[in-house]
């Protein structure tokens, strides 16, 4: 397994917009965190920009699983950008 860096952005007004959908979305990192795919993952001070490791095979199966997400698919987080990570320490 391969570990992947999540860079991503967060739309206008994010902590309202997020509300209806936040109890499904920690739902489903939790389940992704139990099954040893998320390492961590959180928005920079004022939820502009979220940032995350994953571990996985590749960037197809960590973005499939990123666009499966709620804040994905209403539109929460607007772009998200995966690299490999070299963790170094």
């Amino acid at each position: 397994m391969a570990r992947f860096v999540l860079w991503g952005t967060y739309c206008e007004n994010a902590l309202e917009k997020r509300t209806p959908f936040r109890d499904e979305h920690l739902g489903r990192l939790k389940l992704l965190q139990d099954q040893g795919t998320l390492i961590t993952l959180g928005p920079t001070e004022g939820s502009t920009h979220v940032f995350g490791i994953f571990e996985g095979t590749d960037i197809a199966q960590i973005r499939d699983l990123l666009e499966q997400d709620v804040y994905w698919r209403e539109g929460i987080w607007t772009a998200l950008e995966v690299y490999p990570w070299i963790q170094a320490f």
